[in-house]
């Protein structure tokens, strides 16, 4: 018999997430079918889609997410024990998956991960995965970014912003970077070697581009949206590229009564700027290409992956609170 703990959502977010809204629960699960294994949790991921997604999820449910799981009971001749996967099971210490029902369309939701070496399995939550695919894939096919460009990325210290920022530099881009804290500043100039860094919430946006850009932007790879994005867009060159991968700035609002934004059309249309918004599924079919490449890069000394640790499982939605407040730097994971 196994007894799990698992966070669920108690009550709708409304406005910054509160240790209210999440409940710590226990559940006993049955014995497995044929063709099911036991997952035990080993590290946890949380990030930022969390909390716009779950406005559409009941109160009761089990918070969604992801985590890299050891399997300790198989009943699965393809799957044995001490293999480890990863899963979108969410906040949850141990599961039963039966790995031929789930669906094969869309983000991958379950695979055994994918030999690293010496490095840790939380990789496979970070710079091995998600996020990592989300700045490979989405910066370089919607950005395109060639050598001597100039490349803005919002929320910079964050998993996504710094590893575009390093394949950036990598590529030869002069690479500008906004974070929310002058440490993080300082981080970004004197260990990712940014071009040039600033603290958004102390310096204006527009006299730092004109300060670090004054020609203008080639690429920017936007994270946060809201009144910052209008203003980098209408400091692109001709022909920008804009990468919107997400919106952090709205996730506490309400989606009804989003904030508004100075108008961007005179920019996108005088500036013949291209904008396009994408979610990573895009590229579930290039999945494992990805992590291998972004392998390479670690191995060939030109990718960096800091991780911001909490641990203990019922540490998960403080982790999450400060995840969203900007308490990271690097990929934010719980540690069981």
């Amino acid at each position: 018999m196994v007894i799990v703990k698992k966070f669920i959502l108690e009550k709708p977010f409304s406005g910054e997430p509160t240790e209210d809204n999440f409940k710590l629960v226990e559940e006993e699960l049955n014995e497995l079918n044929k063709g099911e294994i036991l997952v035990e949790a080993i590290w946890l991921s949380v990030d930022p889609y969390i909390r716009p997604y779950s406005n559409h999820v009941s109160p009761g449910t089990t918070v969604m997410g992801t985590q890299i799981a050891k399997i300790i009971k198989s009943n699965n001749q393809d799957y044995k024990v001490g293999q480890l996967v990863f899963c979108s099971t969410g906040w949850r210490t141990h599961s039963i998956i039966n790995p031929s029902t789930l669906e094969k369309d869309g983000m991958p939701s379950f695979y055994v991960l994918p030999d690293f070496g010496n490095l840790s399995s939380s990789l496979g939550l970070g710079v091995l995965g998600m996020p990592g695919n989300t700045a490979l894939f989405g910066f370089l096919n919607i950005c395109d970014p060639k050598p001597g460009e100039t490349v803005v990325i919002s929320a910079a210290a964050g998993a996504v912003g710094m590893h575009v920022a390093q394949i950036a530099k990598n590529i030869g881009c002069y690479v500008i970077g906004f974070a929310g804290s002058d440490h993080k500043v300082k981080w970004l100039k004197e260990v990712l070697k940014f071009d040039a860094a600033f603290n958004y919430k102390t310096k204006d946006v527009n006299a730092a581009l004109l300060e670090a850009a004054p020609h203008g932007v080639d690429c920017y790879f936007d994270n946060v949206g809201g009144d910052f994005s209008s203003a980098v867009i209408y400091r692109m060159k001709s022909f920008g590229r804009v990468a919107v991968c997400g919106s952090i700035s709205s996730y506490n609002t309400n989606p009804k009564n989003l904030p508004k934004v100075s108008m961007l059309q005179p920019a996108i249309v005088f500036k013949q700027l291209k904008i396009e918004g994408f979610i990573v599924s895009r590229w579930a079919d290039k999945w494992q290409s990805g992590i291998e490449r972004n392998l390479n890069l670690i191995k060939e000394g030109k990718l960096i992956y800091p991780e911001y640790v909490v641990q203990g499982f019922e540490s998960l939605p403080q982790a999450f609170i400060g995840m969203l407040n900007g308490e990271n730097i690097g990929k934010a994971l719980v540690k069981v």
